[in-house]
């Protein structure tokens, strides 16, 4: 599940209409580091393309490479106070060169997401399938966040989701836009329920950003 950085779980929401996006972060984990960029595309109006990568690496220098990518379309478009559906589905591909093996998982999700107070706060849902191509197994998949405006620019988010199995995460961050529409940063600290402070715990920060429309 991917939404609007810095939140892993999705919104009901598509990039405007022939315009692009690129969201890329980093996120600091016990005992690794990641690296993505993420461009999406919306090409006809209601279809949101999107092909990443993602390098994770660690201190023994043995690294991981994954390949995203990704569909998502709307049934129902988002309105201010109202709600909104859509579907999702994409793949990824693992690379770790240290084990020498390659893995594909694949995955689909329903996000929907309503709008509370003229937008100022936002509720997101999901659930979801997963097949985990490395263990040879399916689960599914849920998340469920929602979004505070604390000022025009800022925003203030929070989440829980599940994609694992076990216990489920849980992510608090802020969000800013340096253009309003255009530039935005994030920050998120995020962590697993019932484990102390340093077992599962990350730091991410992140930068989007957001065209005009220029696509035919």
């Amino acid at each position: 599940m991917h939404a609007a950085r810095p939140m892993v779980t999705d919104d009901a929401r598509v990039v405007d209409p022939k315009a692009c996006q690129l969201e890329s972060w980093t996120q600091h984990n016990r005992g690794n580091d990641e690296f993505w960029a993420l461009p999406a595309c919306n090409f006809s109006g209601n279809l949101e393309l999107a092909i990443g990568t993602g390098h994770t690496r660690s201190p023994d220098t043995r690294s991981t490479t994954d390949m995203v990518v990704q569909g998502k379309t709307l049934f129902r478009q988002l309105e201010e106070n109202d709600w909104g559906w859509g579907l999702v589905i994409g793949g990824t591909r693992h690379d770790d060169r240290g084990l020498g093996r390659i893995a594909n998982d694949y995955y689909a999700y329903v996000p929907a997401t309503f709008s509370f107070r003229d937008d100022r706060m936002l509720v997101h849902a999901n659930l979801g399938w997963l097949r985990d191509g490395e263990l040879r197994t399916q689960r599914g998949t849920w998340g469920i966040g929602s979004e505070w405006q604390l000022t025009p620019s800022t925003w203030l988010i929070g989440e829980t989701f599940s994609q694992q199995g076990g216990r489920p995460f849980y992510q608090l961050g802020v969000r800013r836009w340096l253009i309003q529409d255009r530039v935005q940063i994030d920050a998120t600290y995020g962590s697993r329920f019932g484990y102390d402070g340093s077992q599962e715990r990350w730091f991410s920060i992140g930068l989007r950003l957001l065209s005009l429309p220029f696509l035919p």
